[in-house]
């Protein structure tokens, strides 16, 4: 009878160190530490050089046919000392070990890359067998990839600490290790006494920037108050900036973003007006970067340098205007929408392709979306809009177009994007997906059962969100519902009814108002059976899952149906409150406005129950969707219809249309001084009619 070739790991186990390590592969080890102590009940011990004692053992590697020689690779091997098996994780490098430490967590402990995000339960167990088979790690397709948590208000907002400390960014950095990302940028504008860069660096990431901050540096009119932001001014102060924030990273692993865009993530000609050609713009970028690559140059060995070709810079890229220097990775990005075009700016939409021409030398990447925030239709608080197939589509077509170096994923604030989080990061490990099989596995991680039928509702999520233009990726997100729905609020309470509503342009077309407002409504009554039907499948589907599975099912999915349903249903009534308004019936369109608020509200609700546990107040920053001002909004218009037929006593309309007739002629006026709030008087009359 042959010997079985097995490692025995249960809470015994003795781990390995080197004697020197870095602070990133301590972190790492630290995380497996942790999930031993879940799966086992208790802590393994940690030994210092001690391989003939050790179940595992961490090491750098030694010889050739240990783990694959390049970055990032790892391998497992299998040592036989007195009859016992071990385990040696081998790193070619630090993120070698770190990614080879994680891997064995997920293998063969179980720890899903999601575990912290998605509230999975770890499985616990007396021991676990690992057989001897030789491993090695499989070269990732991008070199460089990560996210971008980027309009991450709810985790700003989420602790009472700001900026966010340590305990909001390390679940946020050990995630994307686990889905085997290298890159981020730790946020938007925080300030830079914040311990974001400095966490993900600490934990082995590359950082790199914000296009609207190139080389990280301080923004220009926040350094400079009272100063003209212009480089042709002020060149001196501009690379004051530049060169402090050199610097202060040049030691680290920094993909150096080079740009020129001015303050607020805008055209800088916004402030210098006399570049009013395409020709003095590119001029003017192509200096700036120059420069700003020789400054990086001059003070770090072999940098790795980018280019963001985002908005007006690609377009002024792609008419030849702009000159980038030899060896910067130039980054292309998507409409925020997930199509590789230029983005929608206001009711500009040229689409221009945005993807490097055959016969583009150098190295090139992609910016990428699967959570935007744009002010029109973007979603921030709910899934991608558009199916997993156009994500795939997209990105495979890049990647096919030789700009596989570098893929940065706007991630979000996380919580809410698990599903294309992870697509994205097999797309970036692999080069190319199953788009069903993926989400068949994606969709076993989450839940225990029903598997089938929950795969079937996400896909319908897809199919169930708003078309509201001719092209494949106009499908609108939540935002659709609030911030086009204030819009039209602000315009009608300004007393602007009688011309249109120029903002709105991108959606209606250039219509009146009247019909800019019937347009919105037939959109959303289209789409709000399907949501309706949606969200009862969903509940239906929730009281058959466990109790575990039902809380996740509602705060991984359910909310955000609900938020979509809420929305569609609130934009609907206040569309209708408009057009009720116009016909001389203020008292039914001040119904209808209360009927918005309490649809809004439903959202509202969905949230908080979301917030559970560690959760509590994740939500509490809706700074950006901001059903909380759509709400305020709607409360504003419907005092002012209250006015219109009610004031100045605010009892007519219940004298007119509530009291009984016996009462109308004969009540006395000082028995009547305590008039309805709003909420009460509403749900009386919507009672009544």
């Amino acid at each position: 009878m042959s010997e079985i070739s097995q490692v025995i790991i249960d809470h015994t186990c003795i781990i390995s160190r080197p004697k020197n390590i870095s602070k990133a592969v301590q972190h790492a080890l630290d995380m497996v530490v942790r999930d031993h102590k879940k799966v086992f009940g208790k802590q393994p011990e940690i030994k210092v050089d001690s391989e003939n004692e050790a179940t595992i053992v961490i090491r750098n590697v030694a010889n050739r046919d240990e783990c694959p020689t390049r970055p990032e690779a790892y391998g497992f091997r299998f040592v036989k000392n007195n009859d016992k098996w071990s385990l040696h994780i081998i790193g070619y490098d630090d993120l070698g070990i770190i990614y080879g430490l994680l891997e064995y967590s997920r293998q063969f402990l179980g720890i899903d890359p999601f575990w912290y995000w998605a509230d999975l339960p770890v499985q616990t167990a007396k021991k676990m067998q690992i057989h001897t088979e030789k491993f090695d790690s499989v070269e990732q397709k991008v070199k460089y990839r990560g996210w971008f948590v980027n309009d991450e208000v709810c985790l700003i907002g989420w602790k009472e600490e700001y900026p966010p400390a340590k305990d909001v960014w390390y679940p946020v950095f050990e995630a994307l290790l686990r889905c085997g990302g290298n890159m981020v940028i730790p946020g938007t504008d925080l300030p830079k006494h914040g311990i974001h860069a400095d966490l993900a660096l600490e934990m082995g990431l590359w950082v790199t920037h914000h296009h609207a901050e190139p080389l990280g540096a301080e923004m220009f009119l926040r350094a400079y108050p009272g100063k003209k932001p212009s480089y042709k001014e002020n060149p001196e102060l501009f690379e004051a900036l530049w060169e402090e924030a050199i610097q202060k990273q040049k030691d680290e692993k920094i993909v150096w973003v080079l740009s020129f865009r001015g303050q607020g993530d805008a055209p800088f000609w916004q402030y210098d007006p006399e570049f009013d050609t395409a020709e003095k713009r590119g001029e003017m970028i192509s200096k700036v970067v120059a420069r700003q690559y020789e400054m990086v140059w001059r003070s770090v060995d072999q940098p790795v340098c980018c280019m963001a070709l985002y908005g007006e810079i690609a377009e002024l890229y792609e008419d030849g205007h702009i000159t980038v220097p030899d060896g910067v990775l130039k980054i292309w990005a998507d409409n925020g929408y997930g199509k590789m075009v230029s983005r929608r700016q206001g009711n500009e939409n040229y689409r221009i392709p945005s993807l490097p021409k055959e016969g583009d030398t150098g190295e090139n990447g992609i910016y990428y979306h699967v959570t935007f925030h744009d002010l029109q239709a973007s979603n921030h608080l709910t899934m991608f809009p558009s199916p997993p197939d156009l994500i795939k589509e997209e990105v495979e077509k890049a990647l096919h177009a030789n700009a596989a170096s570098y893929l940065l994923l706007n991630s979000g604030n996380i919580r809410p994007h698990l599903y294309p989080l992870d697509l994205i990061s097999y797309l970036w490990r692999n080069g190319s997906i199953d788009v069903r099989d993926h989400q068949q596995k994606f969709i076993s991680r989450l839940y225990k059962t029903h598997h089938d039928e929950i795969t079937k509702l996400y896909n319908s999520f897809f199919e169930k969100s708003i078309q509201y233009g001719p092209n494949i990726d106009d499908k609108a997100g939540e935002e659709f519902y609030h911030h086009n729905a204030r819009k039209i609020l602000g315009h009608w309470l300004q007393g602007k009814s009688n011309i249109p509503n120029e903002k709105l342009f991108w959606a209606t077309g250039k219509i009146p108002f009247m019909d800019q407002v019937k347009w919105f409504l037939d959109v959303c009554e289209s789409s709000l059976p399907g949501w309706e039907e949606l969200l009862e499948d969903c509940q239906q589907l929730s009281a058959k899952l466990s109790k575990e599975d039902q809380q996740r099912f509602l705060d991984q999915f359910i909310l955000q149906v609900t938020i979509h349903v809420s929305g569609c249903k609130g934009f609907i009534s206040l569309c209708e409150s408009y057009l009720t308004f116009t016909q001389n019936d203020s008292p039914r369109a001040f119904v209808q406005a209360s009927q918005s608020i309490w649809s809004y509200k439903e959202g509202q609700v969905a949230l908080k129950k979301s917030e559970h546990g560690k959760w509590k107040n994740f939500y509490r920053a809706d700074w950006l969707t901001n059903i909380e001002s759509t709400i305020y909004s709607l409360e504003a218009l419907r005092k002012f219809l209250r006015m219109q037929g009610d004031s100045p006593d605010f009892f007519l309309w219940y004298k007119e249309y509530l009291m009984p007739e016996t009462e109308k002629h004969i009540y006395l006026e000082n028995t009547h001084r305590n008039p309805y709030s709003d909420d009460e008087l509403a749900r009386m009359l919507a009672e009544k009619w």
